[in-house]
């Protein structure tokens, strides 16, 4: 939100742009008690950039292998599944809500401070499952210290190409990419954005950098700037509908 809000207030030359991600603008209007800025208005979407998929991940003695059997067991013990997440507000968060919405089951949110504890106390059995990015449980996945029941993003992802997207085990809605995007301040002249949007989309398209983000399991995810308004407009839908329904609200 720092980052953004200083692109948003910045002079709308085309020198100061922003590498936002949703959190900043698809999830903090609805989360934060005083936004400094608006996405809608104090913004101009040039590309989005790069996905990284996420994942919903199971300890072993859960005893489950597939995410209908995940939510058949939530079903059955309501209350008694916990999740971690790497903080409360944030995309591991609010997609384990997503879940539970969609799904209609009661599972415990468990918020840690960052990624790596939630990892290491559902490797150690604390907490029973969660939703995290590919690459952060990708090793644990390949040692069999964590079963994979569902990706939770459009398509498959290459590097674990077995399991299913929530979209094929019957939860479409239940969509939760860790996605970023280039913004620059609102006023920015229009032929100044196509440049950059140009620039930018072709860069997303070389191979180079394709490979670069895969890397850090990211995958390229250029658009337009039209694309860009519409992508977001669905994610705040989205979002807003979950953090309104928990009543999820951070201070200042």
């Amino acid at each position: 939100m720092l980052g953004t809000d200083a692109a948003a207030k910045a002079a709308p030359d085309g020198y100061t742009l922003a590498l936002n991600n949703q959190g900043s603008v698809a999830m903090a209007p609805f989360a934060v008690a005083k936004m400094p800025y608006d996405p809608s208005k104090d913004l101009a979407p040039v590309t989005t950039v790069v996905k990284v998929p996420e994942i919903v991940v199971a300890h072993p003695s859960l005893g489950v292998s597939t995410l209908a059997e995940l939510i058949a067991k939530a079903k059955a013990a309501p209350g008694k599944i916990n999740y971690g997440s790497a903080g409360a507000g944030g995309i591991t968060h609010l997609a384990g809500e997503l879940l539970k919405s969609e799904a209609q089951i009661d599972i415990v949110h468990v918020p840690y401070k960052g990624a790596a504890p939630a990892v290491s106390d559902l490797l150690g059995g604390q907490v029973q499952m969660g939703i995290f990015d590919v690459p952060v449980v990708l090793p644990h996945i390949k040692s069999g210290k964590l079963k994979a029941l569902a990706a939770t993003t459009g398509k498959r992802v290459p590097t674990l190409p077995d399991v299913p997207t929530t979209a094929e085990v019957g939860y479409p809605r239940v969509i939760s990419d860790n996605w970023y995007g280039l913004v620059a301040p609102a006023g920015t002249p229009p032929e100044i954005l196509k440049r950059l949007n140009a620039a930018a989309v072709a860069a997303l398209h070389t191979q180079a950098l394709a490979d670069q983000f895969a890397k850090v399991g990211g995958i390229p995810f250029p658009s337009t700037q039209e694309e860009y308004r519409a992508f977001l407009a669905d994610e705040q839908a989205r979002w807003g509908k979950i953090i309104r329904a928990i009543g999820f609200k951070e201070s200042d």
